[in-house]
């Protein structure tokens, strides 16, 4: 059976079983077709660019450049390391066997978990979408992919592309909204990635425990950036820019807020404000560098945030397009309402710190954030950033790169997610580390420890184990 790539024409319920028996059937578990489905994916990446730029034009007034940058370029950097590394990635390991149960040998294998679900977020809906994609398909699996209706015009080429270029039996698709997310919810899977917000993150898990179903869960939270004049300010505040209002600040690890004393962050706005105009060719609103706000909600959101706050720079909105200029807030209370929530938007206060141990209980006061960033020349500050503090990420003098080096994990730490991707982390992820033990009949060494237990049996035992431990 071979699945349409929407609900609209195969009912949920019926989808998921398919799913499954084409993976019992072992259509995805061969080297050759994981390699001919990342390849397939490849290839729609780069023969489609062109409709996929039109799309998340569409969806979040990203530019193509952009676009290539942070949704495409990822998601083929992913693949191509993944081919590379794939058939070294699945040769079983070997593990050493002790003493008293040798002869023997013992490995671990990878083995594929079976239909996994990847919920996607509308902020980038192509990146993480087919990144955790790659990964479930190179672990041998079954794929569900469900888009996010937030980005319509990307959901839509997904579920028209996805059936074209990779295996109608063992990949479908499924738009929609709540109603649909809750209906698949609602079936058994063997592993659920997603990617969103902790409020709907613990309804996925609450779903997924009815099953027992393994989750990886990618959330967000309050990245801070931490600034101290041991820096270049100037190159500092350029990285910084170009990090918080990428996607129009719509980034799951862009700079959330930043710390610094008064001094600094008196010399530092300047340059902030520089950067800007460097970035967006002194008018954002009329750049083609800078993004939109996805929806209405989310604009009143974000523009209700800056009401009684202290302008730098920008403020700017306009609610027709849905435009909010890269706006920078000064001397932001610690309780102020845009400190109480992820802000997911182009808004960047500045909360002023005594000094590094202030900056340090700050970020520990709060959630654990999905990403730390830090510009300082101080061995000992960046030492003290590491070990007093944690998060799923750190990057000292560039915030939200990390995402693109493969070999890096990605993944948060309590309330910004648990669990992590990409390259080799995506196959652990989505595979099960079966261990695996040999041991020939003969010679039967296990005669020295079967019943009945003698005194020189018993000797012998407490012996071999003094010697082992």
């Amino acid at each position: 059976m071979t699945l349409e790539s929407t609900a609209d024409t195969v009912p949920v319920a019926a989808i998921v079983p398919a799913l499954r028996t084409a993976f019992d059937r072992g259509v995805t578990r061969s080297l050759r077709w994981r390699i001919q489905q990342l390849t397939a994916l490849k290839r729609m990446l780069e023969e489609r660019s062109a409709e996929l730029e039109d799309a998340l034009f569409l969806d979040l007034g990203k530019n193509p450049t952009e676009t290539q940058l942070t949704e495409v370029g990822i998601v083929l950097a992913e693949i191509d390391h993944t081919l590379a590394n794939l058939r070294r990635w699945l040769r079983p390991r070997r593990v050493g066997v002790p003493l008293a149960i040798a002869p023997a040998s013992a490995s671990t294998l990878l083995e594929p978990l079976g239909v996994v679900l990847v919920i996607a977020p509308w902020n980038y809906p192509l990146q993480l979408l087919l990144a955790p994609v790659a990964g479930a398909l190179a672990a041998g699996n079954a794929v569900l992919l469900k888009p996010s209706e937030l980005a319509p015009a990307t959901s839509a080429l997904m579920a028209a592309l996805v059936p074209e270029y990779l295996d109608p039996r063992a990949v479908a698709v499924v738009e929609g909204g709540v109603a649909e997310t809750t209906e698949l919810l609602a079936e058994r899977f063997d592993h659920i990635f997603y990617t969103g917000n902790g409020t709907v993150g613990r309804i996925v898990m609450t779903a997924a425990a009815k099953h027992l179903t393994p989750v990886t869960l990618e959330l967000g939270g309050k990245s801070p950036v931490y600034v101290d004049d041991t820096v270049d300010l100037a190159a500092a505040a350029r990285r910084i820019v170009w990090g918080k209002f990428l996607n129009a600040g719509q980034t799951c690890v862009a700079p959330d807020y930043l710390l610094a004393t008064r001094s600094v962050a008196a010399a530092l706005t300047p340059h902030l404000v520089e950067a800007i105009g460097e970035l967006y060719d002194g008018d954002p609103r009329s750049s083609s560098s800078y993004g939109r706000i996805v929806n209405d909600h989310h604009f009143s959101r974000l523009t209700g945030l800056l009401e009684g706050e202290r302008l730098l720079t920008g403020g700017r909105s306009d609610a027709r397009t849905r435009y909010l200029a890269p706006t920078v807030l000064g001397d932001v209370s610690r309780d102020a309402p845009v400190m109480q929530q992820e802000i997911f938007g182009p808004i960047l206060p500045i909360v002023h710190v005594s000094g590094l141990d202030d900056a340090i209980d700050v970020i520990r006061a709060g959630d654990k954030p999905l990403a730390l960033y830090a510009f300082t020349n101080s061995k000992t500050a960046a030492r003290r950033i590491l070990t007093e503090t944690s998060s799923g990420a750190v990057g000292f003098g560039v915030p939200a790169a990390h995402l693109g080096v493969t070999g890096l994990p990605f993944g948060g730490v309590g309330e910004s997610g648990m669990g992590h991707y990409h390259g080799r982390r995506s196959v652990e992820t989505f595979s099960h580390e079966k261990a695996v033990l040999r041991k020939p009949l003969a010679p039967d060494t296990m005669r020295l420890i079967y019943p009945p237990y003698t005194e020189r049996k018993d000797g012998f035992i407490r012996g071999l184990l003094r010697r082992l431990s």
